[in-house]
């Protein structure tokens, strides 16, 4: 049986790499983690919908997902990596090829040469195309990159909750900013991650920020599998995952926000078929 029986059900972080003879990866980077096989993993797992974010095996050369967005029948929506300089006519083009967003890195693994006073000025022009900014930073620069991102003029999602360490708990400067930083209506948070700010299955301590985060912040917050799990310390079950969002949002509105009713509207999916499937 399927972990989600309710229809709509969104994972709203995922990845896809390859094939590198149809999607060149980035001098130096491996992997193969198709399209194909994310749709096997939503067979198993339940799950309708997807936001595919672009990885930084590709670069900013975004047609993996954008192959996979042109194929799974309006199931799913992606976010792009652009250079700052990204032309106006390439941002149209993404947006109308089922891009709704942009995402800068600001962590030590992945090499981003984008200052964020430069990532902020590039937001009116996201604006423009209906794009939000995303962003992943090591959970230090909250402090410094906080104040830069509420002056941006589209949504703010923050991955992966602000990569904080679970094991410092919601009491951390780190945690508390990012709450801060939630108290402005135009950031979002995925709690996605549980598995990478928490190191051991069962992840009671990434799951209980997570929890907290839902609880104060329910039509704001998304989820997602993370799959296929790059540049990570091991490899998590995305079964096992799918059904900790139980816990994350243990009240019944809360959980269908999480899962379906927020991703539906701010990623702006198009209504499902009458037969349930996946792409």
């Amino acid at each position: 049986m399927p972990v989600f029986s309710e229809p709509g059900v969104c994972d709203a972080h995922v990845h896809v790499v390859g094939p590198a003879e149809r999607f060149p990866l980035v001098e130096g980077a491996s992997g193969h983690f198709p399209k194909e096989a994310l749709t096997e993993m939503y067979q198993r797992l339940g799950i309708d919908r997807s936001v595919l974010v672009q990885s930084a095996r590709h670069g900013t050369d975004n047609a993996a997902i954008e192959d996979a967005i042109r194929t799974s029948g309006g199931r799913f929506l992606g976010v792009a990596v652009v250079d700052v300089g990204v032309a106006d006519g390439e941002l149209a083009r993404l947006a109308a090829a089922g891009i709704r967003g942009v995402r800068f890195n600001f962590m030590r693994h992945v090499h981003s040469a984008a200052r964020i006073e430069d990532v902020i000025a590039l937001t009116p022009r996201l604006a423009r195309f209906g794009l939000h900014l995303q962003v992943h930073f090591e959970s230090h620069l909250v402090h410094t990159l906080g104040p830069h991102l509420q002056r941006a003029e589209v949504p703010v999602v923050i991955d992966h909750m602000g990569r904080v360490d679970a094991s410092l708990g919601a009491a951390h400067e780190d945690f508390a900013a990012l709450v801060r930083l939630l108290g402005d209506e135009r950031f979002r948070v995925k709690v996605s991650g549980i598995d990478r700010i928490d190191r051991q299955p069962p992840y009671a301590a990434g799951v209980a920020l997570a929890r907290q985060l839902v609880s104060s912040f329910p039509s704001r917050c998304f989820w997602g599998t993370d799959w296929p799990h790059l540049n990570h310390h091991h490899a998590p079950d995305d079964a096992a995952l799918a059904e900790l969002t139980s816990a994350i949002a243990s009240d019944p509105e809360h959980h269908h926000q999480l899962l379906v009713s927020n991703p539906a509207s701010f990623y702006r999916f198009e209504p499902l078929t009458p037969s349930r499937g996946n792409p």
